[in-house]
């Protein structure tokens, strides 16, 4: 069983996102356009669970499929759209997950969701704390059930994504690692 672990943000987040960015860019080559770091580990200040999600966009969705025995081979699990249509999706670290790579095709609208989501963010400072403040609450409250966990946050990640769109789409598209 996973627990759910909230902790505050971490210096290292950002080179451990590096570090795995070198090994991504090996196996998918030119394959790959852009690697972004997104989800909580992205947003300085943010209290998150101690996973890193990694973003590439790449020109071939389909290709990606290619490249499971080298994925493995850095330890990761492939497990398809897992959900999400037009996603390939793996997990490192097994039940002590470290990674997830969340990989989309150039043009797909879920790349500017995450994208907007992050920047938001970013730069947000009110969104940052009630969103923190309400993933270690609900940690604490379902130390043991991600599924409960991941169910309390939603409507708040709704309402927090629908702002971030609209921001987005007054600022203009400048995304940045």
């Amino acid at each position: 069983m996973r627990s759910v672990s909230v902790v505050p943000y971490r210096k290292e987040w950002p080179s451990l996102f590096q570090s795995e960015v070198a090994e991504l860019k090996k196996i998918f080559g030119l394959e790959v356009d852009h690697i972004y770091h997104i989800g909580s580990t992205a947003v300085p200040g943010l209290a998150a669970k101690p996973i890193i999600d990694i973003m590439p966009v790449v020109h071939d969705i389909n290709r990606i499929d290619d490249f499971h025995d080298a994925m493995i081979g850095i330890g990761y699990e492939p497990r398809g759209e897992n959900g999400i249509p037009g996603r390939r999706y793996f997990q490192k670290g097994g039940n002590n997950r470290t990674h997830h790579v969340h990989v989309y095709e150039q043009g797909s609208q879920e790349i500017k969701r995450h994208l907007a989501f992050r920047d938001y963010l970013r730069t947000h400072r009110s969104a940052v704390k009630r969103y923190g403040e309400l993933k270690k609450e609900l940690a604490k409250q379902h130390p043991f059930d991600m599924d409960s966990y991941i169910r309390g946050k939603h409507n708040v990640v709704l309402e927090i994504e629908s702002e971030a769109i609209k921001w987005y789409e007054t600022i203009g598209e400048e995304f940045h690692d």
